[in-house]
């Protein structure tokens, strides 16, 4: 499935709309090189699940976690470009997240890290520029439909 946006609002909006979709314990893997809309992807998620807060990329402290509205209640953003292994992962408490039914994770640069990671609820996001605003984000799922 591709999805075409034409500039971060509607990255994000297509986020959140996304964020509807969620049932609890997936795992969501964005790809892309910098400036091609991870986190604009991830704040929209998290409007999507209630949350008020400001989000922004855990580039230096590698994982943020916020506190969600309704039935998902946490949502895990992890920054993986420092990260060289799933040790370094399970170093800074995320494995404690995975397949959780209240939690979502949200993995940037998951391109580094996926192959240790689970395939059950994995959900891969390819973001990609096409020109200076126009996105393509391609989506890959795994167990799990739309």
């Amino acid at each position: 499935m591709n999805i075409i946006t034409n500039n971060e609002e509607e990255t994000f909006a297509f986020a959140k709309k996304f964020a509807e979709t969620l049932e609890g314990g997936e795992i969501i893997g964005l790809i892309g090189d910098l400036g091609a809309g991870k986190t604009v992807f991830t704040k929209g998620l998290a409007a999507g699940l209630g949350i008020k807060n400001n989000v922004n990329s855990p580039t230096f402290v590698l994982m943020k976690v916020y506190k969600a509205k309704g039935k998902i209640k946490t949502l895990v953003h992890i920054d993986a470009y420092r990260l060289q292994n799933m040790a370094d992962l399970v170093a800074i408490g995320a494995e404690d997240y995975f397949n959780r039914n209240d939690t979502i994770t949200v993995i940037e640069w998951i391109d580094k890290i996926q192959s240790e990671l689970p395939d059950n609820n994995l959900i891969i996001f390819n973001l990609a520029h096409q020109n200076k605003d126009k996105r393509i984000l391609s989506c890959g799922l795994k167990y799990k439909m739309i």
